[in-house]
Protein backbone atom coordinates (compact mmCIF):
# COMPACT_ATOMS: atom_id res chain seq x y z
CA UNK A 1 0.00 0.00 0.00
CA UNK A 2 1.36 3.11 -0.79
CA UNK A 3 0.18 7.29 -0.18
CA UNK A 4 -0.34 7.58 -3.45
CA UNK A 5 -3.07 4.72 -3.36
CA UNK A 6 -4.15 5.98 -0.72
CA UNK A 7 -4.55 9.46 -2.18
CA UNK A 8 -6.28 7.74 -4.76
CA UNK A 9 -9.20 6.21 -3.17
CA UNK A 10 -9.65 9.54 -1.04
CA UNK A 11 -10.05 11.81 -3.99
CA UNK A 12 -12.51 8.76 -5.41
CA UNK A 13 -14.36 8.82 -2.62
CA UNK A 14 -14.95 12.56 -2.48
CA UNK A 15 -15.29 12.46 -6.16
CA UNK A 16 -18.25 9.79 -6.83
CA UNK A 17 -16.58 8.22 -9.71
CA UNK A 18 -13.56 6.79 -11.53
CA UNK A 19 -13.91 9.19 -14.08
CA UNK A 20 -14.41 12.10 -12.06
CA UNK A 21 -11.14 11.30 -9.62
CA UNK A 22 -9.54 10.40 -12.89
CA UNK A 23 -9.67 14.09 -14.16
CA UNK A 24 -8.66 15.66 -10.83
CA UNK A 25 -5.75 13.18 -10.33
CA UNK A 26 -4.71 14.00 -14.14
CA UNK A 27 -4.66 9.78 -14.66
CA UNK A 28 -5.57 7.58 -17.12
CA UNK A 29 -9.27 6.12 -15.27
CA UNK A 30 -7.78 2.30 -16.80
CA UNK A 31 -4.58 3.34 -14.75
CA UNK A 32 -6.46 4.33 -11.70
CA UNK A 33 -9.07 1.45 -11.58
CA UNK A 34 -6.07 -1.06 -11.59
CA UNK A 35 -4.59 0.48 -8.59
CA UNK A 36 -7.44 1.05 -6.83
CA UNK A 37 -7.80 -2.88 -7.27
CA UNK A 38 -4.34 -3.46 -6.24
CA UNK A 39 -5.06 -1.72 -3.05
CA UNK A 40 -8.03 -3.70 -2.49
CA UNK A 41 -6.30 -7.18 -2.79
CA UNK A 42 -3.36 -6.17 -1.07
CA UNK A 43 -6.02 -5.47 1.96
CA UNK A 44 -8.97 -7.69 1.23
CA UNK A 45 -11.23 -5.97 1.29
CA UNK A 46 -13.94 -4.01 -1.17
CA UNK A 47 -13.45 -0.20 -0.39
CA UNK A 48 -15.99 0.78 -3.24
CA UNK A 49 -19.66 -0.66 -4.71
CA UNK A 50 -19.28 0.10 -8.58
CA UNK A 51 -22.24 1.14 -10.96
CA UNK A 52 -23.40 2.72 -13.59
CA UNK A 53 -23.94 6.46 -11.59
CA UNK A 54 -20.81 6.25 -9.98
CA UNK A 55 -19.10 4.69 -6.82
CA UNK A 56 -20.36 4.56 -3.21
CA UNK A 57 -18.32 3.05 -0.30
CA UNK A 58 -18.89 -0.03 1.26
CA UNK A 59 -18.79 -0.65 4.95
CA UNK A 60 -15.44 -1.24 4.86
CA UNK A 61 -14.69 1.22 2.66
CA UNK A 62 -16.25 3.86 5.05
CA UNK A 63 -13.88 2.36 7.82
CA UNK A 64 -10.93 2.14 5.61
CA UNK A 65 -11.11 5.97 4.22
CA UNK A 66 -11.93 7.20 8.07
CA UNK A 67 -7.98 6.27 8.66
CA UNK A 68 -7.04 6.32 5.12
CA UNK A 69 -7.66 10.47 5.36
CA UNK A 70 -5.99 10.56 9.12
CA UNK A 71 -2.82 8.96 7.81
CA UNK A 72 -3.30 11.01 4.76
CA UNK A 73 -3.60 14.38 6.40
CA UNK A 74 -0.23 13.60 8.70
CA UNK A 75 1.47 12.88 5.26
CA UNK A 76 0.27 16.35 4.22
CA UNK A 77 1.25 17.50 7.47
CA UNK A 78 4.80 16.38 7.24
CA UNK A 79 5.28 17.88 3.55
CA UNK A 80 3.86 21.12 4.95
CA UNK A 81 6.45 21.49 7.47
CA UNK A 82 9.75 20.21 5.97
CA UNK A 83 8.88 19.65 2.18
CA UNK A 84 10.43 22.37 -0.31
CA UNK A 85 9.08 22.89 -3.91
CA UNK A 86 6.40 20.44 -3.82
CA UNK A 87 3.24 21.01 -6.24
CA UNK A 88 1.07 19.79 -3.75
CA UNK A 89 -1.71 22.05 -3.00
CA UNK A 90 -2.08 21.85 0.84
CA UNK A 91 -5.71 21.65 1.59
CA UNK A 92 -7.78 23.24 4.35
CA UNK A 93 -11.49 23.08 5.14
CA UNK A 94 -13.97 24.20 7.64
CA UNK A 95 -17.44 23.08 8.07
CA UNK A 96 -19.51 25.11 10.10
CA UNK A 97 -23.21 25.72 11.27
CA UNK A 98 -25.02 29.06 9.93
CA UNK A 99 -22.31 31.76 11.90
CA UNK A 100 -21.31 34.59 9.21
CA UNK A 101 -17.86 35.26 11.61
CA UNK A 102 -16.94 31.77 10.96
CA UNK A 103 -16.93 33.26 7.46
CA UNK A 104 -15.55 36.57 8.06
CA UNK A 105 -12.52 34.40 9.99
CA UNK A 106 -12.15 32.20 7.01
CA UNK A 107 -11.69 35.28 4.98
CA UNK A 108 -9.60 36.91 6.67
CA UNK A 109 -7.18 33.37 7.18
CA UNK A 110 -7.40 33.34 3.15
CA UNK A 111 -6.35 36.93 3.23
CA UNK A 112 -2.96 35.87 5.05
CA UNK A 113 -1.96 33.55 2.44
CA UNK A 114 -1.11 32.43 -1.31
CA UNK A 115 -4.32 30.90 -2.46
CA UNK A 116 -2.20 29.44 -5.09
CA UNK A 117 -0.69 27.34 -2.77
CA UNK A 118 -3.82 26.00 -0.99
CA UNK A 119 -7.09 24.47 -1.74
CA UNK A 120 -9.50 25.77 0.42
CA UNK A 121 -13.28 25.29 1.15
CA UNK A 122 -15.57 26.34 3.94
CA UNK A 123 -18.85 24.36 4.01
CA UNK A 124 -22.10 26.09 6.13
CA UNK A 125 -24.08 22.73 6.51
CA UNK A 126 -26.55 21.24 8.92
CA UNK A 127 -25.21 20.69 12.64
CA UNK A 128 -25.05 16.57 11.83
CA UNK A 129 -23.07 17.10 8.75
CA UNK A 130 -20.28 19.36 10.86
CA UNK A 131 -19.90 16.39 12.86
CA UNK A 132 -19.54 13.87 9.87
CA UNK A 133 -17.57 16.26 7.93
CA UNK A 134 -14.65 16.21 11.05
CA UNK A 135 -15.19 12.62 11.58
CA UNK A 136 -14.74 11.50 8.33
CA UNK A 137 -11.68 14.37 7.75
CA UNK A 138 -13.47 16.37 5.32
CA UNK A 139 -12.77 19.15 7.32
CA UNK A 140 -10.07 19.93 9.85
CA UNK A 141 -12.14 21.98 12.08
CA UNK A 142 -16.02 22.15 12.88
CA UNK A 143 -18.05 25.13 14.08
CA UNK A 144 -21.19 24.80 16.55
CA UNK A 145 -22.43 25.41 19.71
CA UNK A 146 -23.54 23.34 22.78
CA UNK A 147 -26.73 24.09 24.79
CA UNK A 148 -28.35 22.96 27.85
CA UNK A 149 -30.90 20.83 25.91
CA UNK A 150 -28.40 19.53 23.26
CA UNK A 151 -25.40 18.86 25.03
CA UNK A 152 -26.23 15.01 26.24
CA UNK A 153 -26.31 13.97 22.53
CA UNK A 154 -23.87 15.68 20.91
CA UNK A 155 -21.23 14.86 22.81
CA UNK A 156 -22.29 11.49 22.68
CA UNK A 157 -22.08 11.90 19.36
CA UNK A 158 -18.69 13.55 19.67
CA UNK A 159 -17.51 10.15 21.81
CA UNK A 160 -18.61 7.89 19.43
CA UNK A 161 -17.00 9.66 16.43
CA UNK A 162 -13.43 10.46 18.70
CA UNK A 163 -14.07 14.28 18.53
CA UNK A 164 -13.12 16.93 21.01
CA UNK A 165 -14.89 19.81 21.46
CA UNK A 166 -13.13 23.31 22.37
CA UNK A 167 -15.45 25.96 23.76
CA UNK A 168 -14.69 29.58 22.98
CA UNK A 169 -17.37 31.59 23.82
CA UNK A 170 -20.33 31.98 25.99
CA UNK A 171 -23.88 33.63 24.51
CA UNK A 172 -26.95 34.31 26.00
CA UNK A 173 -29.68 34.57 23.58
CA UNK A 174 -30.53 37.13 21.45
CA UNK A 175 -33.27 37.83 18.86
CA UNK A 176 -32.54 38.80 15.49
CA UNK A 177 -34.83 40.57 13.00
CA UNK A 178 -34.85 43.70 11.13
CA UNK A 179 -34.22 47.03 11.94
CA UNK A 180 -38.26 47.97 10.93
CA UNK A 181 -39.23 45.27 12.93
CA UNK A 182 -42.37 46.46 15.58
CA UNK A 183 -40.14 44.78 18.15
CA UNK A 184 -36.56 46.29 17.02
CA UNK A 185 -36.48 49.57 19.62
CA UNK A 186 -37.17 47.46 22.63
CA UNK A 187 -34.67 47.03 24.72
CA UNK A 188 -35.46 43.24 25.46
CA UNK A 189 -38.03 40.53 23.78
CA UNK A 190 -40.08 37.97 25.61
CA UNK A 191 -41.50 35.10 24.14
CA UNK A 192 -44.87 35.86 24.69
CA UNK A 193 -44.26 39.10 22.45
CA UNK A 194 -42.64 36.91 19.46
CA UNK A 195 -45.91 34.70 19.72
CA UNK A 196 -47.61 36.79 16.40
CA UNK A 197 -43.98 36.57 14.10
CA UNK A 198 -42.96 33.16 12.28
CA UNK A 199 -39.91 31.90 14.25
CA UNK A 200 -37.38 31.10 11.42
CA UNK A 201 -34.68 28.24 11.73
CA UNK A 202 -31.90 26.17 9.64
CA UNK A 203 -33.70 23.24 8.14
CA UNK A 204 -32.21 19.91 9.85
CA UNK A 205 -33.94 17.09 8.61
CA UNK A 206 -34.21 13.60 10.33
CA UNK A 207 -35.67 12.53 13.05
CA UNK A 208 -34.92 13.81 16.20
CA UNK A 209 -33.37 17.12 14.45
CA UNK A 210 -34.62 19.45 17.38
CA UNK A 211 -31.00 18.46 19.05
CA UNK A 212 -29.37 19.83 15.70
CA UNK A 213 -31.40 23.02 15.80
CA UNK A 214 -28.59 25.43 15.20
CA UNK A 215 -31.29 28.04 17.42
CA UNK A 216 -30.99 28.43 21.29
CA UNK A 217 -34.49 27.60 23.01
CA UNK A 218 -35.66 25.24 20.25
CA UNK A 219 -37.38 23.14 22.61
CA UNK A 220 -39.86 26.36 23.42
CA UNK A 221 -43.16 25.80 21.23
CA UNK A 222 -43.64 28.46 18.26
CA UNK A 223 -46.89 28.09 16.69
CA UNK A 224 -45.69 30.08 13.50
CA UNK A 225 -42.07 28.37 11.65
CA UNK A 226 -40.28 28.72 8.85
CA UNK A 227 -37.47 26.43 7.94
CA UNK A 228 -34.70 27.63 5.46
CA UNK A 229 -31.86 26.37 4.29
CA UNK A 230 -29.10 29.00 3.91
CA UNK A 231 -28.93 32.50 5.74
CA UNK A 232 -29.84 34.71 2.52
CA UNK A 233 -33.22 33.21 2.54
CA UNK A 234 -33.52 33.34 6.19
CA UNK A 235 -32.28 37.04 5.93
CA UNK A 236 -34.98 37.73 3.37
CA UNK A 237 -37.53 35.93 5.78
CA UNK A 238 -36.84 38.14 8.14
CA UNK A 239 -37.63 41.64 5.86
CA UNK A 240 -40.48 39.69 3.99
CA UNK A 241 -42.40 38.62 6.53
CA UNK A 242 -41.15 40.33 9.86
CA UNK A 243 -39.92 36.63 10.90
CA UNK A 244 -37.25 36.12 13.61
CA UNK A 245 -34.52 34.28 14.70
CA UNK A 246 -32.22 33.12 18.01
CA UNK A 247 -29.10 33.21 18.26
CA UNK A 248 -25.83 34.44 19.99
CA UNK A 249 -26.22 37.86 19.18
CA UNK A 250 -22.41 37.85 17.19
CA UNK A 251 -23.24 39.52 13.70
CA UNK A 252 -20.87 40.25 11.17
CA UNK A 253 -22.60 43.79 9.70
CA UNK A 254 -20.00 43.17 6.57
CA UNK A 255 -21.62 40.26 5.83
CA UNK A 256 -24.86 39.84 7.29
CA UNK A 257 -25.48 43.91 6.14
CA UNK A 258 -26.52 47.03 8.75
CA UNK A 259 -30.37 46.01 7.94
CA UNK A 260 -30.83 44.10 11.54
CA UNK A 261 -30.59 44.10 14.90
CA UNK A 262 -30.31 41.54 17.87
CA UNK A 263 -31.66 42.71 21.09
CA UNK A 264 -31.38 40.42 24.50
CA UNK A 265 -34.25 37.60 24.93
CA UNK A 266 -36.11 38.04 28.01
CA UNK A 267 -36.50 34.97 29.86
CA UNK A 268 -39.72 33.95 32.22
CA UNK A 269 -40.61 31.51 34.34
CA UNK A 270 -42.62 29.31 31.26
CA UNK A 271 -39.38 30.64 28.98
CA UNK A 272 -36.15 30.42 30.80
CA UNK A 273 -33.25 31.43 29.00
CA UNK A 274 -30.07 29.26 28.33
CA UNK A 275 -26.27 29.46 27.34
CA UNK A 276 -25.06 28.94 23.99
CA UNK A 277 -21.46 27.66 24.28
CA UNK A 278 -19.87 28.34 21.14
CA UNK A 279 -16.74 26.41 20.18
CA UNK A 280 -14.78 23.68 17.93
CA UNK A 281 -14.56 20.07 16.74
CA UNK A 282 -11.52 18.28 16.03
CA UNK A 283 -10.43 14.84 15.62
CA UNK A 284 -9.31 13.35 18.83
CA UNK A 285 -5.56 13.46 19.27
CA UNK A 286 -4.99 15.23 16.04
CA UNK A 287 -2.78 17.95 16.47
CA UNK A 288 -4.15 21.22 14.10
CA UNK A 289 -2.20 22.17 11.27
CA UNK A 290 -0.77 25.38 10.92
CA UNK A 291 -3.47 27.19 9.02
CA UNK A 292 -6.14 25.22 11.39
CA UNK A 293 -4.17 27.09 14.02
CA UNK A 294 -4.61 30.37 12.20
CA UNK A 295 -8.08 30.06 11.40
CA UNK A 296 -8.62 29.69 15.66
CA UNK A 297 -6.55 32.88 16.19
CA UNK A 298 -8.80 34.35 13.81
CA UNK A 299 -11.84 33.41 15.40
CA UNK A 300 -10.95 34.04 18.41
CA UNK A 301 -9.83 37.82 17.09
CA UNK A 302 -13.00 38.42 16.05
CA UNK A 303 -14.94 37.60 19.03
CA UNK A 304 -12.23 38.65 21.21
CA UNK A 305 -11.08 35.63 23.09
CA UNK A 306 -8.02 35.83 24.96
CA UNK A 307 -5.99 32.94 25.55
CA UNK A 308 -6.80 31.27 28.61
CA UNK A 309 -10.69 32.28 28.77
CA UNK A 310 -11.57 29.01 27.18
Amino acid sequence: MTLQQIHYAITISEQGSFNKASEVLYISQPSLTEAVRELERELGITIFHRSGKGVTLTSDGVEFISYARDLYRQYENIIELYGEGGTLKKKFAVSTQHYSFAVKSFVELVKKLNTDEYEFAIREVRTRKVIDDVSNMLSEIGILYLSDFNTPLLTKLFRTNKLEFHELIRCEAYVYLRKGHPLANKSSIRFDELIEYPSLSFEQGGSGSMYFDEEILSSNHYPRTIKATDRATMLNLMVGLDGYTLCSGIICEELNGSDFVAIPYEPDSEHPGSSMRIGYITKKDNHLSRVGKMYIEELKAYLGVEDGDN
